[in-house]
Formats: structure tokens, sequence, C-alpha cells
């Protein structure tokens, strides 16, 4: 009724303002969806039907072949396992090491506050670039280790500021009170801050979580082991393994045949390594949602 009565009230410009606010935003759901879709279809089409007729939608023309494909090696199962140990251990690590970086510096009597932000803020812009880091990981003994997935680029400023807005934000009061009935800031930090704390805390598990899913550069640079090469650096192997390269083969037809299987691995490997942040998504939403402005509030 409420909506109705507004709806009413709008003037005609009001009204043109919302419909152009629709339309935009439905031209934007379908510039996601449309490609996530022809992905997710293309994946079960067979490969001569996809190179020649496109999209089709005749059972006929769909098949598992691509997912047998990629699942008859062993490497798919030990890569997802091993992308899930990384981006599991990433996300711990970063949150932890954000969250009390955060919190101490949102506390105001935090001596030298200003200069520590301004430590963190300047590796922001400036890095030992990437020789220097390949050293500093090999003397440490982290080379061809979980630990040089995990660690590297685990502490991150901008979430580290985002956790201290997060916090500023939080009543003092509920502190102070704390204070007065004895507990120390450690105390504070675990029975009061932590449980206020859900939805910045999903929100960096999210962002780290999803950043370390999708990178394969350093575990290319880091790992000789195949056995510990993430999901997206096998995917890549396989299809560099089905790539056809010019020259390469003579025969027309068996390059021919070896594109049509490389099409259909694309497909299929871009859905089997997107649908574990499809699952996760939906159990983060209601946390998303009430973190993801937390940067602009102050």
């Amino acid at each position: 009724m409420k909506s109705k009565i507004d709806l009413v009230n709008n003037s005609k410009a009001d009204r043109m303002l919302l419909l152009i606010n629709k339309i935009i935003l439905i031209l934007m759901v379908l510039i996601i969806t449309v490609p996530l879709l022809y992905v997710l279809f293309g994946s079960f089409l067979h490969p001569n039907v996809l190179l020649t007729k496109g999209m089709s939608f005749n059972p006929d023309d769909w098949t598992l072949d691509s997912y047998r494909r990629i699942f008859e090696d062993g490497t798919i199962v030990r890569g997802f396992l091993n992308s899930i140990l990384y981006a599991g251990g990433f996300s711990i690590v970063s949150v932890l090491f954000s969250v009390l970086a955060g919190y101490a510096l949102s506390v105001d009597n935090l001596v030298g506050k200003k200069y520590f932000m301004l430590f963190f803020i300047v590796t922001m812009f400036f890095n030992g670039g990437m020789i220097p880091t390949y050293l500093l990981i090999k003397e440490l003994g982290m080379i061809n280790t979980p630990w040089a997935i995990i660690l590297p680029g685990a502490v991150s400023v901008w979430n580290i500021i985002l956790s201290r807005t997060y916090f500023k934000g939080l009543p003092n009061e509920l502190k102070e009170a704390a204070r007065i009935d004895g507990a120390s800031d450690f105390k504070i930090f675990l029975t009061i801050i932590l449980p206020l704390s859900k939805p910045i805390i999903f929100v960096l598990a999210l962002y780290a979580f999803i950043g370390q899913w999708n990178s394969y550069f350093n575990a290319m640079i880091y790992l000789e082991d195949q056995s510990l090469y993430p999901l997206q650096l096998v995917l890549r192997e396989i299809l560099i393994q089905n790539e056809v390269q010019p020259g390469m083969i003579a025969d027309q037809l068996a390059r021919a045949e070896i594109q049509k299987i490389a099409e259909m691995i694309k497909y299929s490997s871009i859905v089997v390594s997107s649908l574990p942040l499809l699952i996760m998504y939906p159990f983060f939403q209601k946390y998303f949602e009430k973190g993801v402005m937390v940067g602009s509030l102050k």
C-alpha cells in the first residue's frame, strides 16, 4: 500500500527516472547473465555442434564428454583439493591479521597509530618486486611448499583499512561498559567485538577466498611439484596440452579434432572452476550486503 502511494506522489520526471533505472538494471543483468548461461550450456554441447551451429537446445546435441574428459585425469581432483587448501588457508590468515590489525588501529589511545598507518599505506604503492620476493621466499625455504601460496600477499592493507573503519563504527559504550566490569582489551575483542563483526569477517573471507581461488601465477612461480598444483594451474596445463599451435600438426583432420576437444574443455573447465564460488555466495550474501558498504561510511 505504501509503495502505491509513493508511486502516485512521484512526479512525471521521477517516474521516468525510475523507468530508466529499471531498464539499465535489466540490461546489466542480461550483460552478466547471458555469457554465464552461454558458457554453462556450451559445456554440455557436442563440440561439432558448438563450432558449426552454435547454441542448441536439442537434447540430441548435448553430451557429458567434456566433463568426462576432464575428470578422467586424477590431477583435477587433486588440484581441486589443493585449491581448497590454499584458498581456505589464505582466507584464515588474511582475515586473522586484518581483523587484529584493524582493531588495534581503531583504538584511539594506540601509541604511534599515525606512523603505523603511514607504514601500511606506503606498502600499497610500493613493493619489493617479483625477483626480490622470489629470493625472499626461497631464503625462507618455502619454495615448492603450500606456504609459498598461502602466506605471500595474505595481509592486505586494504582489508586492514576496511576492518579499522568497521570497528570505529561500533559503539564505544560497549567497550567502556566492559572495561568498568574489569575486562581486558583482549577479552573485549573476543567477547564483544568479534560477535558484532560477522559482516566484515565474512566479507573479508569471501574477498580473500575468491582472490586466491582464481590465482595461478604464484603457483606457477613457486611450485615445481605437479601434485601441489592448484585447480587453476591444472586446468591451464590441460588447455595448453590440447591447444593447437601453428605448424604443429600437418594433418588437417587431426588439427580440427584437437581444436574441437580444446573448445569443449574450455567451457567445462570454466564451469568446474567457478562452481565452488557460485555455491558459496548464497551463504555469504546476507553478510556481504551488510559489510560491502563499510568503506563508504567513513
